[in-house]
């Protein structure tokens, strides 16, 4: 008899536990409610319902990105030079693409564009005014890459101008460059509260 207890209490009985009779009851399971669960706090989720861990999630932007960016860039106005004006009447390209991807529940936005841009105005040739029009050729532009853009300019009309008056208006005409990039950093800005 002695035996059989010794060897019972040498017997292994590492996952068996021992309730003892002055520890804690276990609590006892219960259904929660819908005010239960309302109560609890929910983690805000960024992207769809399907994707609440915010593993991978890409959203196209490209039609809401070329109809805003065609808007601000219309919105430009006039832009008075040495001897004349011009105004940006269209956006004649504007091709590229622009996302919103969430990643582990973080969002990043991007976008990569190419732009090509109409203008006309009024040339002084000797107190005569001449009609000019061209377009500016924006090559490939990208998020927070806006401190480099560059353009090209190009007449379409007013090519019987002098050569030093054609080399002006290229010049003027640039001007156009920093009230096109605070349009398209006003651009980017907006991508990033979406």
């Amino acid at each position: 008899m002695e035996e059989a207890a010794a060897e019972k209490q040498s017997s292994y009985t590492y996952w068996v536990r021992e309730v003892r009779k002055d520890a804690a009851p276990l609590p006892v399971p219960r259904k929660l409610s819908a005010d239960d669960i309302s109560k609890q706090p929910q983690p805000a989720a960024l992207g769809s319902v399907w994707n609440q861990a915010g593993t991978w999630e890409e959203k196209n932007l490209n039609s809401w990105a070329s109809n805003r960016i065609k808007e601000l860039l219309t919105s430009v106005g006039s832009l008075g030079f040495s001897n004349g004006k011009a105004d940006i009447t269209e956006v004649s390209t504007c091709t590229g693409d622009a996302f919103l991807v969430t990643v582990r529940n973080k969002k990043r936005v991007g976008y990569t564009y190419e732009l090509t841009l109409k203008f006309k105005g009024e040339w002084l040739v000797k107190e005569e005014s001449k009609a000019i029009e061209g377009h500016i050729d924006i090559p490939e532009f990208s998020f927070g890459e806006l401190e480099d853009l560059q353009m090209e300019v190009q007449l379409s009309k007013g090519k019987d101008l002098e050569v030093a008056d054609k080399q002006q208006i290229n010049k003027d005409v640039k001007l156009f460059l920093q009230p096109i990039r605070e349009r398209l950093l006003k651009f980017e800005q907006e991508l990033k509260d979406r």
